[in-house]
């Protein structure tokens, strides 16, 4: 099988991450593969703010959690230690959700091929409309009228992730 394929049939989101950090190296390289991502009109709106700070990390896991409605102690990131976030420049293109949608696909699909593990968490729109998720970002230096898209948690999964088989009649042939 085309290992693409192969990669694609085989990410699983991890919800139980190991304490190993992520090499930078690789941060980088799944990083790159988001912004590598097609836009439209090209407008390349999305932007990946990458967290490996603990604290920022924790914070940010601390605002989802309220967000999310789930009691203290709970961790939505589920113990991952390297956030990016996906942000979008709203006046890129109309297209700007999509855009931030399709770079958090292929950052996970860039994780699984270089044996990282990756989960998409929501809430990141609703993170940084807030006054404490814009400060984050003011205090960052990071400008602009933007919309948080997702979060791409990365880390080592402490156990193997289930293989949950596809559900039959979502392909429909027109030919």
């Amino acid at each position: 099988m085309n290992e693409t394929l192969k990669t694609i049939r085989e990410r699983r989101s991890i919800r139980n991450f190991t304490d190993k950090p992520v090499p930078k190296e690789l941060v980088e390289q799944i990083v790159e593969a988001g912004i590598w991502a097609a836009s439209g009109k090209n407008g390349q709106a999305p932007i990946v703010l990458a967290i490996t700070n603990p604290e920022l990390v924790a914070r940010l896991s601390d605002m989802n959690r309220r967000i999310g409605g789930w009691q203290e102690g709970f961790d939505p990131f589920y113990g991952g230690k390297t956030v990016l976030v996906v942000l979008a420049r709203k006046d890129a293109a109309p297209t700007y959700v999509y855009d931030g949608s399709l770079a958090l696909g292929n950052m996970m699909l860039a994780a699984e091929s270089l044996g990282v593990g990756s989960i998409w968490i929501h809430r990141a729109k609703q993170e940084f409309e807030s006054d404490e998720g814009r400060a984050i970002l003011a205090e960052l230096g990071i400008e602009g009228d933007l919309e948080g898209i997702g979060h791409c948690v990365l880390g080592y999964a402490a156990e193997p992730a289930k293989d949950i088989p596809r559900k039959e009649g979502r392909v429909f042939w027109a030919e």
